[in-house]
């Protein structure tokens, strides 16, 4: 088994010792058929299955044969509604119907710790010390992730548990995304170039005993 350490950064910005790793999440375990099929399933479930077109029989009018069947020296035609007609319905339309597709819970939860073992392993996971903040204020979030080397990159900056200061504090920087550790799906692990996990939400974890969320 394979033992991942990450760089840790204390509030003000300064680098500390490297931190390991809690083996629950991090046993060094890349499932890439298993993330194959839940990011699948995720951007799947994204779509809203709401396009629509009419086919022949739902466009109105028509009714009728626009000539008679012989003797015109035109094709055939049975009506105006026929798909080559203009204004006529669509051949083989999209219906509105669901996209939404279900994966296992075990297999949502490996999906997710071979996420998290592929940024481990690429170095692209840093830990912190909990973010405290009076108010939002986007400034001060963006220049504490230029000081630890993060400003400009996709990040997703993991807290241990619902901060909404923190969450407005990023709201206003595209290449921030704050959710609460836990609620992050692989999809969002994947997506970022580094993953900032406050260092609180690990210790909480191993005092949990648990893998934190298993959401897709």
């Amino acid at each position: 088994m394979t033992m991942f350490k990450a760089a840790y950064y204390k509030n003000d910005g300064k680098k500390g010792k490297a931190r390991a790793l809690p083996e629950s999440i991090f046993d060094g375990v890349v499932n890439e058929p298993v993330l194959h099929q839940v990011v699948k399933a995720y951007l799947a479930n994204q779509r809203q299955g709401t396009a629509a077109a009419k086919n022949r029989s739902a466009v109105k009018g028509g009714s009728r044969k626009p000539w008679r069947q012989k003797g015109t020296g035109r094709a055939r035609q049975g009506t105006i509604r026929a798909a080559q007609w203009a204004g006529g319905g669509r051949a083989f339309p999209p219906i509105p119907h669901s996209w939404r597709q279900k994966v296992p819970r075990k297999v949502k939860a490996l999906a997710r710790r071979s996420a998290f073992n592929a940024r481990a392993e690429a170095e692209r996971v840093v830990l912190i010390d909990g973010l405290s903040m009076d108010a939002p204020k986007t400034s001060d979030l963006r220049d504490y992730l230029a000081q630890i080397d993060l400003g400009g990159r996709k990040v997703l900056l993991l807290t241990d548990g619902v901060k909404e200061n923190v969450y407005l504090s990023g709201r206003n920087l595209p290449e921030v995304e704050v959710q609460a550790f836990g609620s992050e799906s692989v999809y969002d692990i994947l997506r970022a170039d580094t993953v900032v996990i406050e260092r609180e939400a690990l210790e909480s974890l191993a005092a949990a005993g648990s893998d934190g969320g298993d959401d897709a």
